[in-house]
């Protein structure tokens, strides 16, 4: 029997060799919380020695520090939203960001079936700034045709994308596929009928906000069109779907999110359904669709399983 040595100098050196590396390295959780960062990834995100943050609050505290990533936005919050409704939704991505140090980073992104996910970037600031500008573009133009304009969550194309990826994907026996939901707010006409377009925007915002609350790292929530919505929930049972549904419909019902009318409240209705074997994207939106209809008819405000 061989001795385990060497396979243990192996792993010694790889990880002796991450620690000291110039590229940035990063493990998250299926949480997206950091377990592990090289002194690279931490002078670049400015984080102490075992620091374990998750990656929203890095990318906050970095944010009003003026450190880290190059944000050009306004609204933190917002750009948080848009941002995390798209990490990690796939195996692999990369793209290109600056830091306030002046650095370019060429990121990638890969993510285990569990969720956990390994970062890993290397400094190109060498490389011809006209170059660099161009692909950014490139990226920022793949963004927002990725994105809903409004609530800058995703958008149609990149949830529709995600459940035909998710359908299509080989499951072995006795494993659940997922389960979708198509959530809609109720009376939204009544609601833009009686404030006024402006304030309609408002509870479509108010309701993205506290559904994307609810999103794990391989979930996906996005706007579908109107006020439709739809959550892909992989590798979760009916049970727990509704169980998470129903957290969402609660911190909805205690929202006010019309500070000029104290007193206003919604609710949502949803149809949810469990992924079969066989499945097309069509043939699953559909029996949620139906589920939603139906909820509909027996009242609103309740989930209806088809």
């Amino acid at each position: 029997m061989k001795s385990s040595k060497p396979a243990d100098a192996i792993i010694d050196n790889l990880l002796s060799l991450q620690a000291d590396s110039l590229a940035l390295v990063a493990v998250y959780d299926e949480d997206d919380m950091l377990r592990y960062a090289n002194g690279s990834f931490r002078v670049a995100y400015h984080l102490a020695p075992g620091e374990e943050l998750s990656w929203g609050d890095i990318m906050r505290r970095n944010y009003h520090a003026g450190v880290g990533t190059v944000l050009k936005t306004t609204d933190f919050e917002e750009w948080l939203r848009s941002t995390q409704s798209r990490r990690g939704k796939t195996a692999f991505r990369s793209f290109e960001t600056d830091l306030n140090d002046g650095r370019w980073l060429w990121m990638t992104e890969t993510v285990q079936s569990n969720g956990w996910m390994l970062c890993i970037a290397s400094d190109i600031t060498p490389l011809r700034a006209d170059d660099r500008w161009l692909r950014q573009d490139r990226d920022l133009a793949l963004r927002a045709s990725q994105t809903d304009e409004l609530t800058g969550i995703a958008n149609r194309r990149f949830i529709m994308a995600r459940l035909e990826a998710l359908v299509s994907k080989p499951a072995p026996d006795g494993v659940d596929i997922g389960c979708i939901a198509v959530l809609d707010i109720d009376y939204f006409k009544s609601i833009n009928d009686r404030y006024g377009h402006q304030f309609g925007d408002v509870v479509l915002l108010d309701f993205a906000r506290h559904g994307h609350s609810f999103v794990r790292r391989l979930d996906c929530f996005g706007r579908i069109g109107g006020e439709e919505f739809m959550f892909i929930l992989p590798d979760t049972n009916l049970e727990n779907g509704i169980a998470i549904l129903e957290r969402v419909f609660a911190k909805i019902r205690t929202s006010r999110p019309l500070p000029a009318y104290p007193e206003f409240s919604y609710t949502c209705s949803a149809g949810m359904t469990a992924l079969k074997p066989g499945d097309s994207a069509q043939e699953a939106f559909a029996r949620a669709d139906k589920g939603l209809y139906r909820a509909k008819l027996e009242g609103r405000d309740r989930i209806v399983a088809n």
